[in-house]
Formats: C-alpha cells, structure tokens, sequence
C-alpha cells in the first residue's frame, strides 16, 4: 500500500536522485519538483510504472510552489546552491525559497516537511551561505512549528562536489591547495545515509526536530586531499596556503564564474565557510538515533573515483 504522496523540491540535485529512489522502495508516490522536467527523465524510472511524477516548479515562484504541493502528505525541500548565479542567489533559494514552500504546505495543511540546511547554518557566521541557511530554518519554524530540520555535512558519493572536484584538478595540475593550511575539520556524509535519513524522518512524520547528520570518521581538509590522491594513485604537492591568499583565490574564482557555462571553482564565500570546522556540535540527535551506520569514505571514494586513474578500473596501484 502507498504511505501517500511526497512532494520533493529539489529532486534532480546530488541529493535528489538518493532521495526518490529511497522514497519509491519505501513506497510513497512521489511528486519529483524540478525546474527543467525535460532533463530530469530518469527520474521516473526510479519507482515502478506511475509512482513518480514529475513537475515543473521554482521555489522562487510563490504559484508554482503552491500548485505543486496540492494533495500532498507530506513535502521535503532540498533545493540549495553552493555557488551564486544570476537569480539562483542565496536569498532567492534559502530563504524566499523557503518562505514559499513553508507558506504552501501550511496553506494545504501539510504538518509533515523536512528542509535541508546545513552544518555551520548560523546568523552570526561571516559566511552568506551559512547567514541564508540559518535564515531559511528560522522561516521553515515560524511557519510549520512541525518541520525537521536536517543539518548535513559535506556528502560524498558518485559525481560529489569535494572528493570528485578535487580529483578532477589533480589531474590537471601538479599541486592541490591546503586552504588555510588545511587543518579545517569535517565528517564527510555518504549521500545515500542522508538519503535514507531524510526517507525515515518523512515515515515517521516530522516533529518539530533538528537532526545534525555527520559520518562517524572526523578528517582535517589535508588528511581529504591525501586520500583523494591515494585513491587515484597520483602524486601531487599539498601546499599550504594562507588565509588572505585563499580569500585572493575566491575572488578569482568569481570572476571566472562570469564566463558562460563556468562555474566557479571557488569563491570568497566558500574560504569564509572553510575557516570553520565542519562538525556536529553534539547538542542534536544525528544517525544513531534514526538507526543508520555512517558509510565510510573508504568504502565508497575509491570506487567512485576509478575514472580518474590513469587506467580507470583496471589500473593496478603503483609501489610507494
């Protein structure tokens, strides 16, 4: 039998795909929010024939937002960017965004929704990123008392944005930059535990609560960047740069961000997260208590990141 139907802002993200699939096993008819249906195709064949559903909708649109959820059970908002561009802002995506689909479940009477923030989302933070989330949560709680929030941190998986950009650079560079020196901290998050987290949160209908999700393994940015070249069995220099240099770095990263179909590799906004651990601050409830054992990065990275070597998955590590 069908547990209803889920509304999913945000469905054809990293995230996204993770998130329908564990839906549809679960068995929810799923109502897949994308802004470009066309290219989202595959989304549909992630459940059996008519569970999944895709539908044109832009947070930043306050109709589109509403029509969506119409008839829903419950809604989950994963829409997010990491890199302003044009009208895909912070402000437009983490907190109008927000302020819509919060606006929108509880004028359908929706009690069950589950918004993606992220770790470090606080107010006081230097970073616009990190101020929009904190921003986005508060407009979700005022709205729906009733919604979880779910604070990740970085996720790993097939085509990531941290182990698979970085590799992506080692080969084209013979240097990799150790931000800050590279004692930042992280959790890294496999992107199927979260999915199955955020899936075991809408089951059980939303509470009201805030779950910090984080992997069991603590790692500083340098000890990441040597894994991702073990992983792909390439020798690069780790070289440490200063904090004004990275913040130099971001800005160029901007600019480059101006040419068409680039995306910056780095930006300004970023050094200012990188200058914070990005860690659980113990306070919430996190994996354990939904019954999930974090994946470790050992498990997955190498794996995912076979293309890279130089005779992809036939490559035979060398010596050391």
């Amino acid at each position: 039998m069908s547990k209803g139907l889920v509304c999913v802002f945000g469905a054809n993200g990293f995230l996204g795909h993770y998130v329908v699939r564990n839906l549809a096993k679960d068995g929810w008819r799923v109502r897949a929010c994308v802004r470009r249906p066309h290219i989202a195709g595959e989304l549909k064949v992630m459940g059996a024939v008519g569970q999944i559903q895709l539908v044109q909708a832009n947070i930043r649109y306050k109709k589109s937002v509403e029509q969506a959820v119409q008839g829903c059970d419950a809604v989950i908002n994963l829409a997010g960017i990491l890199v302003e561009q044009g009208r895909q802002n912070f402000s437009a995506v983490h907190v109008l965004g927000a302020k819509n689909v919060a606006e929108a479940a509880k004028k359908a009477g929706i009690k069950n929704l589950v918004h993606l923030s992220a770790l470090g989302a606080n107010a006081r933070n230097g970073s616009n990123y990190a101020h929009s989330k904190a921003k986005g949560e508060k407009t979700i709680a005022t709205a729906i008392p009733s919604a979880d929030i779910v604070r990740p941190s970085i996720l790993f998986g097939e085509g990531d944005g941290f182990f698979t950009r970085f590799a992506r650079l080692s080969n084209l560079t013979f240097a990799l930059p150790l931000l800050g020196g590279g004692t930042t901290k992280f959790q890294p998050l496999y992107v199927d535990d979260l999915a199955k987290a955020i899936c075991k949160i809408t089951n059980k209908g939303s509470s009201g609560k805030t779950w910090e999700l984080a992997g069991a393994e603590t790692f500083t940015f340098k000890q990441l960047m040597s894994f991702t070249l073990g992983a792909i069995d390439k020798k690069r220099l780790l070289i440490p740069i200063p904090w004004n240099l990275s913040h130099l770095m971001g800005a160029f990263g901007e600019i480059s961000g101006f040419m068409p179909f680039v995306t910056p590799f780095l930006t300004r906004d970023q050094v200012v997260l990188l200058r914070r651990d990005n860690i659980v601050s113990g306070k919430y409830p996190g994996l354990a208590d939904l019954d999930i054992k974090a994946e470790t990065i050992v498990a997955v990275i190498p794996a995912s990141l076979a293309h890279f070597r130089k005779y992809g998955q036939f490559h035979q590590a060398s010596a050391h």
